[in-house]
């Protein structure tokens, strides 16, 4: 039954996650350490948001600027012996998808931006007395990105792809009895040494330059404990260091009126919380609610959002030694105005996203 229930519990934590602070796509979860003996899944995820905004009082709508997208996730866990465990985990952590429509009138009409990343990420947990564990592993992350600003001097950049590595340290604590688990983990941040190949149609932006960008640390706090017969409360708090993120190229800084492509001015704490419930042998579900603190502060073109709520279903199926869950995920997408240069307007924003998730224990 608890085996049942934190795979629902974490389907609706991971695989629909959508729409977190700055440009997260991967809640960086280590569950799949504390599934039993060695244990494979599979998992596919879409979010489909709709993200809209104006400017002057209507006068020019943007349109649709979010572009839905994809993920994938695979996760490995082997336990190499009664105290040591392992497990292989890839998915997308970053990502970006902005495609502003044509024909407008929207100042940014016509912006395309988008960051792509792979993350590999190894971890190891060993177990101590007392039900403690402590956790370590090392993360790798490869990410690239491409713009194009039309309405700013036909400006164009494109990065190279790099790949860099970080960290993971944690702890956890469990009472198996009442299927109750609390996992600490601290995630390092990383830096990205990247090129970009920028253009523009203003003098000395056309060429190569240089930057370092960091890839934000984070924190993550995820809990779980049975409450009643066949019931499970699940959830997590996740705290990102998304001021230390800023992209300017130094071209698209030397354009007058411009300064960063991408930065942030809030780091960002990501609440959840869940509860699942066994309705016969084989069938389990979770109700999961999300929320992120609305700030006020204003944004960039390039991700006028600003906070969200959210609630999410998932149910899960188990026969034999196969488990397959599906989830769903409404999103009530943050307010937000964008910076002074442009004072665009984005309300009433929302989004779908489903996941669908197979593992196998052997």
């Amino acid at each position: 039954m608890r085996r049942v229930l934190m795979t629902a519990s974490a389907l609706a934590l991971g695989a629909t996650a959508a729409t977190a602070g700055g440009i997260e796509r991967s809640t960086q979860s280590v569950g799949i350490l504390f599934e039993k003996g060695n244990y494979v899944e599979l998992s596919f995820g879409g979010f489909n948001p709709d993200v809209s905004g104006s400017v002057g009082g209507g006068a020019a709508l943007s349109g649709d600027m979010a572009a839905s997208y994809g993920s994938l996730s695979f996760g490995y866990k082997r336990a190499l012996t009664d105290q040591l465990d392992f497990a292989l985990i890839y998915d997308q952590a970053i990502g970006a998808d902005v495609d502003y429509p044509t024909g407008t009138g929207y100042p940014a009409q016509g912006s395309t931006a988008e960051i792509d990343s792979h993350t590999l990420t190894a971890l190891l947990r060993y177990k101590l007395p007392q039900n403690i564990s402590l956790i370590g592993g090392v993360r790798a992350l490869r990410t690239e990105g491409v713009v194009n600003l039309p309405a700013v001097a036909a400006y164009t950049m494109n990065s190279t792809s790099e790949t860099d590595f970080g960290y993971v340290l944690g702890v956890a604590w469990e009472k198996p009895e009442i299927a109750a688990r609390v996992a600490l983990t601290y995630n390092s941040e990383i830096e990205h040494d990247f090129t970009y190949h920028e253009s523009a149609d203003f003098s000395g932006v056309t060429g190569d330059s240089f930057e370092t960008v960091t890839i934000p640390k984070s924190v993550n706090l995820e809990f779980q404990t049975g409450v009643a017969k066949d019931t499970l409360l699940f959830g997590s708090i996740r705290w990102v260091d998304w001021k230390a993120f800023d992209i300017t190229p130094t071209g698209y800084d030397s354009i007058p009126g411009q300064d960063s492509l991408v930065d942030y001015t809030e780091n960002v704490t990501t609440y959840t919380l869940g509860l699942g419930r066994k309705f016969t042998e084989n069938w389990s579900g979770a109700v999961i609610l999300g929320y992120e603190k609305h700030t006020g502060t204003p944004t960039g073109q390039l991700g006028p959002t600003d906070g969200f709520k959210s609630v999410g279903l998932a149910a899960t199926y188990t026969r034999d030694n196969m488990k397959i869950t599906g989830g769903l995920r409404y999103v009530d997408i943050g307010n937000a105005t964008t910076n002074p240069l442009i004072s665009g307007s984005f309300k009433d924003n929302s989004g779908w996203g489903a996941g669908i998730r197979v593992g196998y224990s052997f």
